[in-house]
């Protein structure tokens, strides 16, 4: 079980190549910059360190990507931590799991969707050995379409031949991410481990609990995202679920439908069928509209998985409990940002 080796990486001094990162100001060089072609240093972790990816955006979403480790303050079940290792540096390497919803939900824009995941794809996966990812695809059952690579296209064939249809395997589809594919060397710390989930949200058929499933990751340290594929007007019960997954990870959702008419000014004066609404189903204005919106919820998404700080420490506590520890993460330098972080972690098993 993929959990397990987690625990067992970091029960143990972990070494790996480097890529350039700086370590804290606060602790001594976990390791060194080095020239191209220069022998690797290496960097070793703690037992009991923790890894914290942090986002930090403006009140209009826009990225704060010039923060220094001392504007960050980190608490573990409320107790303020040394940070021993802190990165700023853009494009980390990463593993992507693109998990996409085969239901038949996602009927209505699929062939819009299928464009913007292609692009994700394509985004995330720069033909760069820093870079993986995999495929799942999620119907009545989960299925591991692409198993880890970092060569894009081998996704993305796999995608141009997705055709939707049947229940939805989301928790089932989160288990398997964590489970079930070809782990990178250097997880969860470089290269850190994120997913995507293209999907409502909703689960139908699902072996696996919302509570089994968010445990896992928490404990995998992976990262959730959502591209919602929610139409305007309408909500499902679902929602609630992507948002958890994302929120507790320390990731957020898209919602590319919802803003369809956020541009338009008032609806038209005359009553229709569908909706008096100032775009028209099934015209060019409201596919515009709809592409404009998938294609920037794609953007966004890149652009928070490759614009993060890292952050890690060793708890500064002698509880030794194995419960759920929450993190809080704070900018006192910068008291109207937004920061989306990690809500806490699981001790590591020795």
């Amino acid at each position: 079980m993929l959990g397990r080796i987690v625990l067992s990486v970091l029960a143990v001094s972990v070494a790996f190549g480097q890529s350039g990162e700086s370590p804290a100001q606060t602790a001594p060089a976990a390791r060194q910059e080095s020239e191209p072609g220069a022998p690797q240093s290496q960097i070793r972790v703690q037992v009991n360190e923790v890894i914290v990816p942090v986002t930090v955006t403006d009140e209009k979403g826009r990225f704060v990507s010039d923060l220094d480790v001392g504007d960050f303050q980190i608490f573990d079940d409320g107790k303020p931590q040394t940070i021993k290792f802190f990165s700023r540096e853009r494009n980390q390497p990463v593993v992507v799991g693109f998990l996409i919803d085969q239901s038949n939900a996602s009927r209505i824009h699929w062939k819009t969707y299928k464009d913007a995941i292609q692009e994700l794809i394509w985004a995330l996966l720069p033909h760069d050995d820093k870079f993986s990812g995999y495929l799942i695809s999620y119907s009545t059952d989960a299925e591991l379409l692409a198993n880890t690579t970092n060569d894009p296209e081998k996704l993305v064939e796999k995608v141009r031949n997705m055709k939707p249809g049947g229940g939805a395997a989301l928790f089932d589809a989160v288990y398997m991410a964590c489970t079930s594919r070809a782990l990178v060397k250097g997880e969860p710390i470089e290269p850190r481990r994120v997913i995507v989930i293209v999907g409502d949200g909703h689960d139908t058929s699902s072996k696996h609990t919302m509570a089994e499933v968010l445990e896992l990751a928490q404990r995998n340290l992976v990262t959730i995202y959502g591209v919602s594929t929610v139409a305007f007007g309408f909500n499902v019960q679902g929602e609630k679920n992507l948002t958890r997954l994302a929120e507790e990870t320390g990731g957020r959702v898209e919602y590319p439908l919802q803003g369809v008419y956020s541009d338009v000014s008032g609806y038209l004066s005359t009553p229709s069928d569908e909706g008096n609404y100032a775009l028209k189903v099934g015209t060019g204005g409201y596919a515009a509209a709809i592409a404009k919106g998938i294609f920037e919820a794609v953007a966004n998404v890149t652009g928070e998985v490759t614009t993060q700080y890292v952050i890690r420490y060793v708890p500064d506590t002698s509880d030794v409990s194995r419960q759920f520890r929450t993190i809080e993460v704070k900018v006192p330098t910068l008291p109207g940002v937004v920061i989306r972080a990690r809500k806490g972690y699981y001790p590591y098993e020795l």
